[in-house]
């Protein structure tokens, strides 16, 4: 399964705004800078973690974003599902099932 560049960057935003947040506030400029990703990339992305409700932004001085809820309540699959657009597969589904939502999404190639 190949991962685009818009859901790894999600993901290293989620974990570096985990590691570093500690109930405050941060900056996309200093997570920009940790991670090296572009502040006009992580603008595309910040509003779609948002919109999911996984982080809360406060604009302003001492303006910036954090986690809403405790890392613990994350996974990477839903982090990908909601900026990669990937469908959620129930558990339940029979397995030509699977296979058609794989190979009807570009973004999901099996090697």
């Amino acid at each position: 399964m190949k991962i685009s560049t818009k859901g790894r960057y999600a993901l290293r935003i989620m974990i570096d705004l985990a590691e570093h947040g500690k109930g405050e506030y941060i900056r996309l400029k200093d997570i920009s800078e940790r991670q090296g990703i572009t502040l006009k990339y992580m603008e595309q992305i910040m509003p779609m973690l948002t919109k999911a409700g996984y982080v809360r932004s406060y604009r302003g001085n001492n303006g910036g974003y954090m986690l809403a809820h405790d890392p613990e309540f994350y996974t990477a699959g839903d982090i990908l599902r909601t900026t990669c657009r990937i469908p959620k597969v129930p558990a339940s589904a029979p397995p030509y099932l699977c296979l058609f939502l794989i190979f009807q999404k570009p973004l999901l190639r099996i090697p």
